[in-house]
């Protein structure tokens, strides 16, 4: 079940250009969606399913602004209003396709699956994105297999790093014992956490010192339907035990990510890691953005597993551990309750006697 007054990442912007192929295939909260940019710039998504026949724009062709379906030549203009079909002198009105607001922002492009007159801008998760002239960034993309609820419980929990990514992103055990505090924020959750003298992760301990040790914050807003957006920093492991770390800061940096849900069971996860250019070393960027994408890949293991045996065990009473829990159980009961009010106010209301 998916919230549909939401606005959902379609993908990078980079990934929708002005060429003259450049038709892109998404599914999006079970619904296939197709992308193109009209020739001044801006993007246009529409319902990827002539209502000919059901036949796939993305299969089409860009004309001008339009986007002509290829099975039987039904042409479509950006609003979604069909105006040509091959040997029909005039077009019925009713012939059209859905079409969705659409904002580019951070360099992603978002789309409102709901009502249109409910599309509000402001209610888009704010990132750094590549484009930020104060962070060099890198982004990347991954497909996995697992519902977004998996996805949303294992951002709320970064306990498991210290198990899943032991070889890539985790700082030892930190991660496991850390106390990270919650908040439940409209549609989503802020999570605030420190860890301190701890080991760098592995994946960048070639470029400090042995034994060299850090203090670090986490600073996360999570939001629907899987918008995970951290601010991280590092510092010289320094004496202070709480509130903000009296060492020095090494390392100044947004890794910004948004879970996309195709359907029940499969996301589509957009993500960066973007470095401050105070903190900024040359390459540094793109071996953060390689340590991400090995995480990742350790993290789509472990959940597509997941999600076979959820699949295949739906009754499954799953056992509580305690602080691990706190994060996923306040985001998912925000989920719950979001989507349960959009459902309550489409109820018709009863009409008196």
């Amino acid at each position: 079940m998916f919230l549909k007054n939401a606005w959902y990442c379609a993908g990078w912007d980079y990934q929708v250009s002005q060429g003259k192929d450049a038709i892109v295939a998404r599914k999006i909260a079970g619904k296939r969606v197709v992308l193109y940019r009209k020739s001044g710039g801006a993007v246009v998504a529409m319902e990827d399913q002539c209502p000919h026949r059901q036949a796939a724009l993305s299969l089409g062709r860009k004309e001008g602004d339009a986007l002509r379906c290829m099975y039987h030549g039904l042409k479509f203009e950006s609003d979604g209003k069909c105006s040509e079909i091959p040997n029909v002198e005039k077009v019925p009105e009713h012939i059209c396709v859905r079409t969705f607001p659409v904002v580019e922002m951070d360099n992603w492009i978002w789309v409102w699956m709901g009502d249109p007159a409910k599309a509000d801008p402001a209610l888009i998760s704010r990132g750094v994105g590549p484009s930020d002239p104060d962070f060099t960034t890198r982004p990347s993309y991954i497909q996995v297999n697992a519902s977004y609820l998996l996805e949303n419980a294992n951002l709320a929990d970064l306990s498991h790093s210290s198990f899943t990514h032991d070889a890539t992103i985790a700082m030892g055990l930190a991660q496991a014992l850390a106390k990270p505090t919650h908040k439940v924020i409209p549609r989503g959750i802020k999570t605030d956490w420190w860890v301190r003298s701890v080991p760098v992760p592995k994946f960048v301990q070639h470029l400090f010192p042995p034994g060299f040790l850090c203090d670090a914050n986490f600073d996360v807003t999570q939001t629907y339907p899987c918008n995970w957006m951290l601010h991280f920093r590092v510092f010289t492991a320094g004496t202070a035990t709480e509130g903000e770390s009296d060492g020095h800061l090494v390392l100044d940096s947004w890794s910004c990510q948004a879970v996309t849900p195709r359907d029940a069971e499969s996301v589509d996860y957009y993500y960066s890691w973007g470095v401050s250019k105070k903190t900024e070393q040359p390459g540094l960027a793109d071996l953060l953005k390689e340590g991400l994408d090995a995480a990742f890949n350790e993290d789509k293991r472990m959940l597509e597993a997941q999600q076979q045996r959820v699949k295949e065990d739906p009754h499954f009473k799953q056992m509580g551990i305690g602080a691990a829990d706190g994060g996923p159980a306040r985001m998912l009961r925000v989920i719950d309750q979001l989507i349960r009010e959009e459902q309550e106010a489409e109820r018709p209301t009863a009409v008196a006697a």
